[in-house]
């Protein structure tokens, strides 16, 4: 079955089985490798996407549910690591393996398109089912905090610009 959607502004159309799920068409179809495999089940989050700017789970949606949509990846972001919740993540140092931050900020980016200065209510309803095994639950709550202070400040400057790396 032919599927036509956007992924990261780019339209795309692809010859897949209509429940296939988006996580495989991603990876597998259109060679985006960011969004990862976890548990298939939907629990983990580390296959966490948009679609239509709503954070979802991609092991669990048939690529048949995205037609006509927009779906964004971690790849869309920002193509050079200047995104708010990106220099956050650096300048904190959050991740430890890695594996599940794609979803983690997926996650993130998602609450701040909607509150720009989260609780840590907010933060913790948001990011509830994205599963570290690093626990790194404190340092993606203070990056979220701190995308959100970048945010502001970047709106405020008219231009977003690359942060420098705070000293440890």
């Amino acid at each position: 079955m032919k599927v036509s959607f956007k992924v990261n502004g780019e339209p795309k159309t692809v010859d897949v089985p209509s429940d296939m799920p988006l996580l495989w068409t991603l990876r597998d179809t259109l060679e985006l490798k960011g969004t990862k495999f976890g548990c298939g089940a939907a629990q983990c989050g580390a296959c966490t996407v948009h679609v239509n700017g709503v954070a979802t789970r991609s092991c669990v949606t048939p690529v048949a549910a995205v037609a006509g949509k927009e779906v964004a990846t971690v790849e869309g972001l920002s193509p050079d690591g200047t995104h708010v919740l990106q220099q956050a993540w650096e300048e904190l140092d959050v991740p430890q393996c890695g594996y599940c931050q794609a979803g983690q900020l997926m996650s993130a980016a998602a609450l701040l398109a909607k509150k720009a200065s989260p609780t840590d209510a907010d933060i913790d309803a948001a990011m509830n089912g994205n599963i570290c095994r690093c626990a790194t639950y404190l340092r993606i709550r203070a990056a979220i905090h701190r995308a959100a202070e970048l945010k502001v400040a970047t709106t405020q400057a008219g231009e977003p610009k690359r942060l420098q790396r705070s000293a440890p």
